[in-house]
């Protein structure tokens, strides 16, 4: 780990053959992405009264007894139901070196659907952190928010990103990225990273996103481009550039800028102020070297923003600011990109629901 940063998919290929990552089945080549590994689930999920974290000095496991409701066998496929919260052990576990810590995300099409999965670990304090020198199981917290979603052993709903040491990109660093290499479309607002805001233009037809039905039928997450949007989603539609957000309710809209990540840098996104407004963007985090990047296929790819609306109706109007995206060093290059010809779902997107539908 000469240079510190984000570790590249080569550097991930190591870990895996020294066993600082490992699985049972062996991890699969295709679960290495750029900057992250995607991880699978494994037999069982376990329904529980609540989530939960392990806390300091507790085992993920001896906490399952206190909470778990009863056991679901995923061998054959099984019914993950809206508004349940279940706990799945992962194939994947970890024997971190101390100088190494790591973060886990949903993946692009989970967070599309609304299925809030998150990573915890024995002994842990936060939600998709693992410090450094990490030597345990990764359970994944699954909680389907707008649709129950039919899942089977080594389906990959999120993924994990390794780090070594400090990495994150100054705003003096990112303003010189910017002026060299553009990084967004329009203005860059850059403070604590480079901000996005949203688009809420009149598209084609009006269209400026989408939002959940509340009553709907499963999702089976192995059937790609297979199910009719008009069944789960209600288009929406402004000519005024707003929209009254409503409570409860989940929309997929976009971000107004399109986003570059060169192929030396990954990328997270942030929330943008916790004091703004009555809405969080709920969202799938990483954005991986070569997103949007000429070269790899992405000119022009703009951000996905899942939102979902609190306590009280709130009028979001376009070119508001929602999100950052904080910029972090590769500790090299990765040997391949995101779109260059590793069958990347979402390189030059616009406004696009998951791979799931037509």
């Amino acid at each position: 780990m000469s240079n510190p940063g984000v570790l590249p998919s080569q550097a991930l290929s190591e870990m895996i053959e020294r066993g600082e990552i490992s699985a049972a089945p062996a991890i699969d080549r295709a679960q290495i992405q750029p900057a992250s590994l995607d991880l699978r689930l494994g037999t069982v999920a376990y329904r529980v009264r609540a989530s939960f974290l392990a806390g300091h000095g507790a085992k993920v496991s001896d906490r399952l007894q206190e909470f778990e409701m009863h056991r679901v066998d995923l061998t054959n496929g099984a019914v993950l139901e809206k508004g349940c919260v279940y706990v799945v052990p992962l194939m994947e576990s970890l024997a971190l070196p101390d100088g190494v810590q790591a973060v886990a995300n949903a993946k692009s099409s989970t967070g599309r659907l609304d299925l809030l999965t998150r990573t915890i670990t024995d002994g842990g304090t936060e939600f998709d952190r693992i410090p450094a020198g990490y030597n345990g199981p990764l359970y994944a917290e699954i909680c389907p928010r707008s649709f129950s979603v039919l899942v089977r052993p080594g389906m990959r709903l999120n993924q994990i990103r390794f780090r070594a040491g400090q990495a994150v990109i100054s705003d003096a660093e990112l303003t010189q990225m910017h002026a060299k290499t553009t990084l967004v479309s329009g203005e860059a607002v850059i403070s604590e990273g480079l901000g996005f805001s949203v688009d809420l233009s009149a598209g084609k037809d009006g269209l400026v996103g989408y939002r959940a039905k509340p009553h709907t039928g499963v999702i089976d997450l192995d059937l790609i481009g297979h199910y009719d949007p008009a069944e789960y989603w209600e288009p929406i539609h402004t000519t005024e550039e707003r929209i009254i957000l409503d409570p409860g309710a989940f929309y997929i809209l976009v971000s107004r800028e399109a986003v570059h990540i060169p192929p030396d840098c990954a990328a997270e996104m942030a929330p943008y102020l916790a004091m703004v407004g009555e809405f969080r963007v709920h969202y799938a985090g990483f954005f991986d070297p070569g997103f949007g990047h000429d070269p790899a296929g992405g000119a022009g790819s703009r951000g996905v923003l899942e939102v979902r609306c609190h306590e009280a109706p709130f009028v979001l109007e376009h070119g508001q600011v929602v999100g950052r995206l904080v910029y972090e060093h590769m500790s090299e290059v990765p040997d391949q990109l995101y779109g260059a010809g590793i069958a990347s779902n979402y390189q030059g997107q616009g406004l696009k629901l998951s791979k799931h539908f037509k």
